[in-house]
């Protein structure tokens, strides 16, 4: 897949922008806060429907703008698509292909982009949503379908932990919540489909994950990601260890049901759900020992970086879009020079890749084939090397 028109209004601190790319190598220089991330964030919103800077698309609208506008030509092999979303600063966002309307969440569906930042270290030293939202997003890409359980799932935990909230206030016990069993039907049957979603997910990255770590870091470490379940008992979000599980199909549904009836009185007390894909972790290692708390911090630039790696390789394998698109974020000022030359000599295998660097020495010569100058909201100019 190449991006070939990228087009904004109002969108981040551009009034209106208009850049041209080609295949293989792009980079965006400029300083800081000058707008070249913002760029990235735009072609990576089509395939995840969210930024890897921020939670919610408010910020990403221009000020004193009521909504954005992001559009992008594809190409892929000889056919184009022209895919448009309108981010509104209140209530639902839009989106348009090939000028006709479509639900957002159509959109993964003709876009794929892995997006490396710095802000991925978070995947391995930050808190396990970091990580459940780097695996749902991969989700979505694999699967589009996905964009709507993972979001139904959301609302029936919303509904569910609002009643339990409302049972809390009003001191009723368990046995006598009945209403609470139909949301604990629909809690299963979308979380189930959610959990052997993201088994799956952890099983095919095993192999495209120890090539990557390997190519990065010059060493084979063993990196492993796992899944620590709380329906089999694990509680990462309150910092209990727990053992990674596997399972699938009825039996999760099974484990599902009957952790939720033996933490129910403790979900009254606290007025919370307390189990469910949305406590569960992704427990990654390297050496056998936890990444987080136990691993250099080369060693979390290398399975970060591996992560996202991986990610692509396995969207490449499977995608009749061809290549995704590899953005590298800000990443070159972070990596030592062996690490530069060996993600430099990856990347160049993609059909596309969109780099972005304060400093244009920073990044590897094999990857500065075409630049792009970025000030103030405002391209500059476009030099092909």
């Amino acid at each position: 897949m190449i991006v070939e028109q990228l087009s904004l209004v109002d969108f981040r601190n551009y009034a209106a922008a208009d850049v041209t790319l080609a295949p293989g190598p792009n980079v965006f220089v400029g300083r800081n806060g000058q707008g070249k991330t913002n760029l990235a964030e735009a072609i990576g919103f089509f395939a995840t429907l969210g930024s890897h800077r921020v939670s919610n698309d408010a910020p990403m609208v221009r000020d004193g703008a009521d909504a954005a506008i992001i559009r992008a030509r594809l190409a892929h092999g000889e056919r184009r698509v022209l895919l448009e979303a309108q981010l509104n600063r209140q209530g639902s966002n839009k989106a348009r292909v090939n000028g006709a309307p479509v639900k957002p969440a159509e959109l993964p569906r003709y876009a794929q982009v892995v997006l490396f930042a710095p802000e991925d270290l978070q995947i391995v030293r930050g808190d396990p949503s970091a990580r459940r939202r780097f695996a749902d997003q991969l989700l979505v890409q694999r699967a589009p379908r996905m964009a709507g359980v993972l979001g139904d799932y959301e609302r029936v935990l919303k509904q569910r932990t609002a009643l339990l909230k409302s049972a809390k206030a009003r001191g009723v016990r368990g046995d006598a919540l009945t209403t609470l069993d139909v949301w604990d039907d629909k809690l299963v049957a979308l979380g189930t489909e959610v959990i052997e979603a993201r088994l799956a997910l952890a099983a095919d990255l095993a192999t495209p994950l120890a090539a990557a770590y390997s190519a990065i870091a010059g060493a084979d470490h063993h990196p492993e990601a796992e899944w620590a379940l709380s329906v089999s008992g694990a509680d990462p979000e309150d910092g209990a260890e727990a053992p990674t599980a596997e399972a699938s199909g009825s039996r999760i549904a099974d484990q599902f049901r009957q952790a939720l009836a033996a933490r129910r009185s403790a979900e009254l007390e606290r007025g919370l759900t307390l189990v469910g894909p949305h406590r569960d972790d992704l427990v990654l290692r390297v050496r056998g020992l936890p990444v987080k708390g136990y691993a250099s911090h080369g060693e979390s630039w290398s399975v970060a970086l591996a992560l996202r790696l991986a990610s692509a390789e396995l969207l490449r394998a499977e995608s009749r879009l061809g290549d995704p698109v590899l953005i590298l974020d800000d990443v070159f000022a972070e990596l030592d020079s062996d690490r530069r030359a060996r993600l430099a000599q990856l990347a160049g295998g993609y059909e596309q890749v969109v780099v972005t660097a304060a400093v244009e020495e920073d990044v590897p010569a094999a990857l500065r084939a075409r630049i792009v100058r970025v000030e103030a909201g405002t391209i500059l100019e476009s030099t092909d090397a």
